[in-house]
């Protein structure tokens, strides 16, 4: 089971905010948000509020129950390009100089192990029972099994 979260038209660069977002992706989530809550990086605010509200919306999603923080993981998380403002600086001897303010959109993406069906469960039984060993062994090494007696080392030999 898997869940998202978007955030769009954040006011930082999308270079930015790879760099945060490279940092929690395949994480479990309580190490995920322990990264962004003690990382310097201003975007790092801003993730950590779309990381919290993924795992919302996945227990949200599940009936069955709350599911433990420990077991959510971060499956992916991706940094798109937003629009881009373009304004104007004004420069010497009456030029103008263009300014891109740039934005971005961020998606983290959180799953939880699914839970198993009955039916698998009956499956995954029949498939862990060992086979049964065959009774057609080596005669020598049944003769020395029942005789207890003890076979000679190189380094008894010595």
């Amino acid at each position: 089971m898997e869940a998202q979260a978007i955030n769009r038209y954040i006011s930082t660069s999308p270079r930015k905010m790879r760099l945060v977002i490279d940092l929690i992706r395949g994480k479990s989530v309580p190490e995920a948000l322990h990264i962004l809550h003690f990382s310097p990086k201003h975007a790092s605010k801003v993730a950590e509020k779309v990381l919290r509200s993924a795992v919302s919306n996945l227990q949200n999603k599940d009936e069955g129950g709350r599911l433990e923080p420990e077991q959510i993981v971060v499956k992916s998380a991706s940094v798109d390009g937003g629009m881009t403002m373009k304004r104007i600086s004004p420069a010497p001897m009456g030029r103008a100089f263009r300014i891109r303010k740039r934005s971005n959109h961020v998606t983290i993406v959180v799953a939880a192990p699914d839970k198993p069906d009955k039916k698998d469960v009956k499956q995954a039984k029949k498939a862990k029972k060992p086979a049964k060993e065959s009774k057609v062994g080596s005669k020598a090494g049944s003769k020395a099994g029942k005789s207890g007696a003890k076979q000679k080392t190189p380094a008894d030999t010595k």
